[in-house]
C-alpha cells in the first residue's frame, strides 16, 4: 500500500485556483484540480503489519482549527530548471505542529525520516521537461495570488497507485 497524508482543499479553493490550469506549458502535466491536496507526509509504501498501527497513532492527533490562505506560485526545484509548478500556502504554527506529529509519528513506526524541509504547496502540474521562459511568463502572470483564508479542521490518510501517467 503506497500511502500519504494529506488536507483536503475546499471547493471554493479549487475554483479560485481554475485560472491557473487554463495556461499552456510545454510539457506541462497539470494536476486534477479535483485531487488538489497539501501533502503533509509521503510515506510510500506501508507493510500490513504497520498499518493499522499508522491508523490508529494518526486518530490520536489532534487537529484544533486553524487556517491557510495560497500565496504566489513557484517552482521545485528552482526557476532554472523547472520540473514542479506549484501555488504556495501561508500558513501560521499550527500546520507546522500538525506536519511535526505526523512527521514524529511516522517515524516512531519505523518510516524513514523526511529528508527535505516542509513546504506548504499545492502541486499544480508537473513539467516533462525544463520551459524556463514559459514557466517565467507563468510565474510573473501569477505571482501575487492570494485567496481568502480557508478553515481546516482534518487531514486524511490516502493511498495511491502509479500508473503509466504518473
Amino acid at each position: 500500500m503506497r500511502l500519504f497524508v494529506a488536507l483536503d482543499v475546499p471547493l471554493s479553493l479549487r475554483e479560485a485556483l481554475a485560472p491557473l490550469f487554463r495556461e499552456k506549458i510545454p510539457g506541462a502535466k497539470w494536476a486534477s484540480p479535483e485531487q488538489l491536496h497539501l501533502t503533509l507526509r509521503f510515506l510510500g509504501e506501508c507493510p500490513e503489519a504497520t498499518f493499522e498501527a499508522l491508523r490508529s497513532g494518526l486518530r490520536e492527533i489532534a487537529v484544533p482549527p486553524f487556517t491557510l490562505a495560497l500565496q504566489g506560485v513557484g517552482t521545485f526545484p528552482n526557476p532554472e530548471r523547472p520540473r514542479v509548478l506549484w501555488a504556495g500556502l501561508e500558513a501560521g504554527p499550527e500546520l507546522y505542529a500538525l506536519q511535526n506529529q505526523i512527521e514524529a509519528l511516522a517515524q516512531d513506526l519505523g518510516f524513514s525520516p523526511e529528508t527535505k524541509p516542509f513546504s506548504p504547496h499545492l502541486t499544480l502540474a508537473r513539467l516533462k521537461f525544463p520551459a524556463p521562459a514559459e514557466t517565467a511568463r507563468y510565474l510573473m502572470k501569477f505571482r501575487g495570488l492570494r485567496s481568502p483564508a480557508f478553515q481546516v479542521e482534518e487531514f486524511h490518510l490516502y493511498s495511491s497507485r502509479l500508473s503509466p501517467n504518473g
